[in-house]
């Protein structure tokens, strides 16, 4: 992580056209009309699910996409809506409405911005993986339930949020499950779900719709019997204009009440856009820029709310999908987002016919791809702290809010990171003899004699908080004699905290005030900035800081000595 310097924003689309060629425009227009494709059927899915119209849906795949394929910082990242938000999307909605949405995904934008040009895309890499997995099945199972109404043709409506409640109502009401939507919903999930034995690269979600779509149609048109609740139905005729630009009214109360939420759609957003470019360059070789990745995402949720569109991020099924058909630059993304305009202002009207049942179905098998049962097998033979995190993560975004499950997620991974730092870090104590090259691989070996009367201790890690405490405890337990000197040797203290600060002066005035000398060696130059920032230098003796454990060890002998003669 890096504070200082130029703003590393650096968009892939920028240096891809330098060097670019007909054969790679084909093979980006072709790969970009097939994700378009795959898209249609994701965006007016994830739109609805969302507590939104399928238009919304689109205009946000459509602008959002071409937003994050221009300005992003990996070749082929496909953005749009996605699974992952539904549910806080959904929330925020029941809670706020649309303009409170708007206000979250631009404050959102916002903070992805930010993230970037303070350059954190390498932090976010850091959340421990069973956290990721925890909120990502937690969010696979709330989706495959807001799915169940409308799959079994129920017609419910206030549906409770929650995700106990909500199971509730279901059971109540399985006696009233409609024959007709049932097997609507059955018929698209097994297309869904075979077409990719026949063939990987047609896409299964719209050969669903469309099968399906016919099929509805007519049994309408000449029986009697058949009435399939239709997304024409529902939202009635849709727009097929491009939305004007829009405001909305912003104040500190309403950035105050929509902090979390925003803050929630940043996180997850970054995590899971960072998580698909990672996959995209262990299968093509390339290298994403994470920062510019993450202000491309930022501006792209900044201006969809614009536009009443909804939070965007990447996309790994789409992106795969761009990948397996020979997509490698963002042009591709663009094609794709066009595909989508044009599907937008020309078909539109057709998409009034798909049964609600099929695209239930669509997002019950996205539902099932987010899941990853296979790795949670996995982490299931890893150690229990895992198991446990994974746990928590999982029911909290169930039970209770995906907003708490990210927030606790995030002090989890902060509490994990700071134990493994700690059981990392040794401390050790040296007497009589000290070997000058240990724990180095330096050939060979210089041994110091330590006189009498002369501890050595050494820290191996950083001195922050934790450490410190570390550090304190165990030099009281070690201490059978009081020394007259106390070397501390810091050579692989790469950072010292306010409290390791504060540890330190501690140590050396209570040392002191026992009649014993410290001496410091191999202190970093950072690390001895901090020291005399702190007015610790003054305190201890700019000359009892030495540059080598030789010098330390020399000086410390010297002084053990002369003390124990004028005894």
């Amino acid at each position: 992580m890096n504070f200082s310097g130029t703003i590393d924003f650096r968009p892939k689309l920028w240096s891809a056209l330098r060097h670019y060629s007909s054969a790679r425009l084909k093979a980006d227009i072709i790969a970009g009309i097939v994700v378009g494709i795959v898209a249609l059927p994701l965006a007016i899915a994830f739109g609805i699910a969302s507590g939104v119209s399928p238009t919304v849906g689109l205009i946000t795949a459509i602008i959002g996409g071409f937003l994050v394929s221009f300005l992003g910082g990996n070749s082929v990242q496909i953005g749009g809506p996605t699974g992952a938000f539904i549910i806080i999307v959904y929330n925020i909605i029941a809670q706020f409405g649309l303009p409170g949405l708007a206000i979250a995904t631009a404050m959102a934008g916002v903070i992805l911005v930010i993230m970037g040009v303070f350059k954190l895309g390498t932090v976010i890499k850091f959340i421990p993986y069973p956290i990721v997995v925890g909120f990502t099945a937690g969010i696979a199972l709330t989706i495959f339930s807001t799915q169940i109404n409308d799959f079994l043709g129920l017609g419910l409506r206030d549906i409770p949020g929650q995700f106990i409640p909500k199971w509730g109502m279901y059971l109540r009401s399985f006696a009233n499950i409609d024959a007709a939507t049932l097997l609507t919903g059955v018929a698209s999930l097994l297309i869904i779900v075979l077409t990719p034995k026949i063939s990987k690269k047609l896409p299964g979600a719209l050969i669903a719709i469309i099968v399906v779509t016919a099929v509805s149609y007519f049994m309408r048109e000449y029986t009697s019997w058949f009435a399939v609740e239709t997304i024409g139905d529902r939202f009635g005729d849709m727009p097929t204009d491009i939305p004007t630009p829009h405001g909305f009214t912003l104040n500190m109360a309403t950035i105050n009440l929509l902090l979390p939420s925003a803050f929630t759609i940043a996180v997850l957003g970054a995590i899971e856009s960072l998580l698909s470019a990672t996959v995209a360059d262990g299968v093509t070789g390339s290298r994403t820029n994470s920062n510019t990745e993450l202000i491309g995402q930022g501006v792209a949720n900044l201006v969809v709310p614009f536009f009443g569109g909804i939070p965007v991020t990447g996309a790994i099924a789409r992106t795969m999908t761009n990948i397996t058909n020979g997509g490698r630059t963002p042009v591709a993304g663009v094609v794709h987002a066009l595909v989508l305009l044009l599907i937008f202002l020309f078909l539109m009207p057709l998409i009034n016919y798909v049964p609600m049942s099929c695209l239930a179905a669509v997002l019950i098998v996205v539902a099932y791809n987010m899941s990853g049962w296979r790795t949670i097998v996995a982490i299931f033979k890893t150690p229990k702290s895992d198991i446990s995190v994974l746990l928590v993560t999982f029911l909290l975004t169930v039970i209770f809010d995906l907003t708490i499950a990210i927030e606790i997620g995030l002090l989890l991974a902060v509490v994990l990171f700071l134990r493994r730092v700690m059981e990392n870090t040794e401390i050790k104590v040296y007497s009589e003899q000290l070997d000058v090259a240990e724990g180095t691989d330096v050939p060979g070996s210089e041994v110091l004699d330590v006189a009498k009367g002369v501890s050595v201790y050494e820290i191996d890690g950083p001195f922050f908080f934790g450490v410190a405490t570390k550090f304190d405890e165990m030099m009281r337990s070690s201490m059978k004699a009081k020394p007259i000197v106390r070397i501390l040797r810091m050579r692989k203290v790469a950072f010292i905290d306010a409290t390791g600060l504060h540890n330190l002066e501690i140590f050396i005035t209570s040392s002191r005030r026992e009649g014993i000398h410290i001496v410091l060696s191999g202190v970093r130059d950072n690390v001895k900035a901090a020291i005399e920032h702190a007015g610790i230098d003054k305190l201890i003796g700019a000359d009892n800081i030495c540059d080598h454990i030789t010098k330390a060890v020399v000086k410390a002998n010297e002084i053990a000595k002369n003390r124990s003669n004028t005894k």
